[in-house]
């Protein structure tokens, strides 16, 4: 799956799902007669302005209720109308626009102050009235930077992505013994539109409608552990090599999964071409994933990694850290350097960039006497690119008589190497029994 390495890191997004408002009995006793409402909207302007406003436009800006209880400004995304309502009466999927994407919501009416309310603006005259205000030059800054995860893509592009993914198809999945709330659009079969919530089988992966289903599918599944070959084991943990090819269903599965936590562009149906490298934590009922990272077989830019996901039950406990060390270290089997697959995340980089750091100056700080950047690329398997920009970020490298040097005072390698964290869990590379991927053609 996926183009874009991200790395995706937090906990998981919750969502407020009140039921609308019902009035239950005798509608005479529960409802005022209709000349008392009017004359209720009609002294008190405030109230007949309000409901002057609904139903809310997509696109307009409001303040909104969240989750701590506090307001924050919105942007009406999408509208639905409420079973058995009124003509007015609908609910409102909302971006928070202090927020990442993964925390839209559908909330109700109740949820949004209507004193607040900014009217829509056309977005395309919005552009348009923007455009104007600019250079060129600051136009093209800002489709570059725009959205985080999709530098690959023109504004047309871009656009077209974020309304067709702009909406949460799935809110909720039932994962082995987890309950995930869901962050982003996944391109499930067009049976499952009217889905809210799916449940999947943790060692096929394979995805049901119904709790009854799941619990029936338990019953013949005889899996417990993903399909493919277990290469490594140390303790409880296990990694297991998946060929997209061999098992298509498995890692098509595994793609509309990860689509629900990666912000991507692309669900890549075409898997033949991909290995997944399956994370998962062993005890007595099976092997349950956690998180995973997926590479070509065979690419012709030295990507050794394409995809990577922790699941969030797992995440900041150092799985993600594993997995990109675990990257590198297949590529050391292969004899050859390794990169991730551009472009970067923000969040990708900073976890490539603290994986980098941390390998070349621990190298740096035990090696004594000169080394090289080719000599360093040659015992860690990072691309000597990549070694160039880490080093040069730190400030560690200075360009004299036509070549690199590298200065690596102690304190100061000391002083990077606190900053950029722990490293995780660690590889240990004598459990690792594993032979690179040749076609079997």
């Amino acid at each position: 799956m996926g183009p874009s390495a991200n790395t995706t890191n937090g906990g998981t997004a919750s969502s407020n799902h009140n039921p609308p408002a019902t009035n239950g009995g005798d509608a005479s006793l529960n409802q005022p007669p209709l000349a008392t409402n009017q004359a209720i909207t009609e002294s008190d302007p405030s109230k007949k302005r309000k409901m002057g406003m609904l139903p809310l436009e997509v696109g307009t800006r409001v303040l909104c209720r969240w989750r701590d209880g506090k307001l924050h400004p919105v942007k009406v995304i999408e509208r639905r109308r409420i079973h058995n309502g009124g003509p007015n009466d609908y609910e409102y999927y909302v971006h928070y626009t202090e927020f990442n994407r993964r925390l839209d919501e559908w909330t109700q009416l109740d949820q949004l102050d209507l004193d607040s309310v900014e009217c829509a603006v056309d977005e395309k005259v919005e552009d348009k009235v923007t455009s104007l205000k600019m250079t060129r030059h600051q136009k093209r800054k800002i489709d570059e930077t725009h959205v985080e995860g999709h530098e690959e893509l023109d504004a047309a592009s871009l656009r077209e992505h974020e309304e067709f993914t702009k909406v949460k198809n799935i809110a909720t999945i039932e994962l082995g013994k987890y309950e995930i709330e869901t962050w982003y659009f996944s391109p499930f079969p067009p049976e499952y539109n009217d889905c809210v919530k799916l449940f999947f089988c943790e060692f096929c992966l394979n995805f049901m409608k119904r709790k009854e289903q799941l619990q029936r599918h338990m019953r013949k599944c005889d899996l417990k552990h993903p399909p493919g070959d277990e290469i490594y084991r140390s303790g409880t943990l296990s990694m297991f090599e998946v060929d997209g090819k061999k098992n298509k269903v498995y890692a098509q599965n595994l793609c509309y999964l990860a689509k629900l936590f990666l912000d991507h562009k692309t669900l890549y149906y075409d898997v033949d071409l991909f290995l997944f490298y399956v994370l998962c934590e062993c005890d007595d009922r099976g092997c349950h994933m956690v998180g995973y990272f997926s590479k070509e077989k065979h690419s012709e830019e030295a990507y050794n990694l394409a995809c990577i996901l922790t699941l969030p039950p797992y995440q900041r406990k150092g799985y993600g850290k594993f997995l990109i060390a675990f990257s590198y270290e297949l590529s050391k089997k292969e004899g050859k350097v390794g990169t991730p697959e551009r472009p970067l995340s923000d969040l990708g980089l900073l976890s490539y960039r603290g994986y980098w750091t941390r390998v070349l100056l621990d190298i740096l700080k035990k090696h004594k006497g000169n080394i090289s950047i080719k000599e360093l690329s040659d015992m860690t398997a990072i691309k000597a690119e990549d070694i160039l920009s880490t080093l040069q970020s730190l400030e560690l490298i200075q360009y004299r008589k036509g070549q690199h040097v590298i200065c690596a005072d102690p304190k100061v390698l000391d002083r990077h190497l606190k900053a950029a964290g722990r490293g995780g869990l660690d590889v240990d590379v004598s459990k690792l029994i594993w032979t690179p991927y040749k076609d079997q053609s």
